[in-house]
């Protein structure tokens, strides 16, 4: 099993609607900057949180990296990163405004095969929970090996032995 880092550099997104606009979605350019986006970004059972994107509504920018430690081949076929873009609010729950998923598992396999692999930062659909277009966001991911500890010692059942 090859273990290595995940690295998911966050660009910007558009077109996301305001959901606070009287609990509908909402297009509406001065709804939009009420908007205080944030991206929980989920691999596997790792969860990482962006910063938030304060008054920068439906069109936000993050320009952060988030990373994740990652096994392949590992438990579960369940290669994907799932990107829940969130709606900061300060005196009730966060809203959803809608996900994007990346699938990569041909990623992780190339990066195994040659120390490391890149997917260029590129637009990803962002829809609700019924499925509607929510608009998109920028997002790079790259995969790079981690290299195995040389032993310094050799391993007698167990027990290292020095090399002094």
């Amino acid at each position: 099993m090859a273990v290595g880092i995940l690295e998911v550099k966050l660009v910007k997104a558009k077109g996301l609607g305001n959901p606070d606009f009287f609990g509908l979605s909402c297009y509406c350019s001065s709804s939009l900057t009420n908007m205080d986006p944030y991206v929980l970004v989920k691999y596997k059972s790792q969860e990482r949180k962006s910063k938030v994107a304060r008054g920068q509504g439906g069109r936000p920018v993050w320009n952060e990296t988030l990373t994740f430690k990652v096994e392949y081949p590992g438990q579960g076929g369940n290669y994907k990163l799932i990107l829940k873009i969130m709606d900061r609010d300060t005196f009730s729950a966060d809203d959803s405004v809608g996900e994007a998923t990346i699938y990569v598992k041909d990623l992780l396999a190339l990066g195994v095969e040659n120390g490391t692999a890149e997917l260029q930062t590129q637009k990803y659909r962002v829809i609700n929970a019924d499925k509607s277009y929510r608009g998109e966001i920028q997002v790079g991911v790259t995969f790079t090996l981690k290299a195995e500890e040389e032993d310094a010692g050799e391993d007698y059942g167990g027990w290292k032995q020095s090399s002094v």
